[in-house]
């Protein structure tokens, strides 16, 4: 069994998930009593975007499991998912219960940050981001994240510049990144420079629909001040 549950590792660390996935499902364990197996199928259901799936083997991590990374890595994972899946009271319950044992981070805050925006707590949000950049000032996620909202907020535009800057400058294939830096420059007024990054955020998140909103309202209000 071991040999089997070992070899399931390899292959996700490998970045063959589906590979890892049916070995760790031949396993003739009930993941409820291997905290381990339910560790790695729920990162391999993430990997593989089958959320659901994911959430119940994570679930189980966080009641069962005693190794604390586990615990750490699974609920942030756990808050990522109903982030993005839209559920973010749940999202929040996860993040809450990372910081109230002692759990915090760049990543925790900057996740936070991330949920108080959408959920339009917007001063929450900056708060959270600021934490997260003072504990990592090369956290590219939240600079990108706090630039964007100063931005989309109208507040402290050249601030905002500079934070997006930074995040482009340590990552500067990231969309996200670029589509911030784009809007940016929208706001400033900057409408040229702000067509060339939102050009090479479309391009490289395959068309993705608020880049191409940005960039829409970039172009026709360009022509507007023409």
């Amino acid at each position: 069994m071991k040999a089997t549950l070992k070899n399931a590792i390899r292959l996700y660390r490998a970045r063959r998930y589906s590979a890892s996935l049916q070995e760790l499902h031949s396993l003739d364990e009930d993941p409820g009593d291997l905290p381990e197996l339910s560790y790695y199928l729920g990162l391999c259901y993430t990997q593989l975007e089958e959320y659901e799936e994911a959430l119940i083997y994570l679930e189980q991590v966080v009641t069962s499991d005693t190794d604390i990374v586990h615990i750490y890595q699974s609920r942030m994972i756990l808050s990522y998912i109903y982030t993005i899946t839209g559920r973010y009271r749940l999202a929040q319950f996860e993040l809450d219960s990372l910081l109230e044992s002692g759990y915090e981070s760049a990543q925790v805050y900057a996740a936070y940050g991330f949920v108080a925006y959408e959920t339009s707590r917007y001063e929450d949000a900056i708060e959270y981001l600021q934490k997260a950049i003072e504990i990592d000032p090369g956290n590219a996620n939240a600079l990108n994240s706090l630039g964007f909202i100063l931005a989309d907020r109208g507040r402290n535009l050249e601030h905002s510049l500079e934070l997006c800057k930074k995040a482009v400058e340590i990552d500067d294939s990231n969309s996200a990144y670029l589509d911030s830096l784009g809007w940016v420059h929208f706001k400033l007024g900057d409408y040229d420079e702000a067509r060339a990054y939102l050009r090479r955020a479309l391009a490289g998140s395959s068309g993705d629909k608020d880049v191409a909103l940005h960039l829409r309202t970039v172009i026709e209000q360009g022509n507007k001040k023409r």
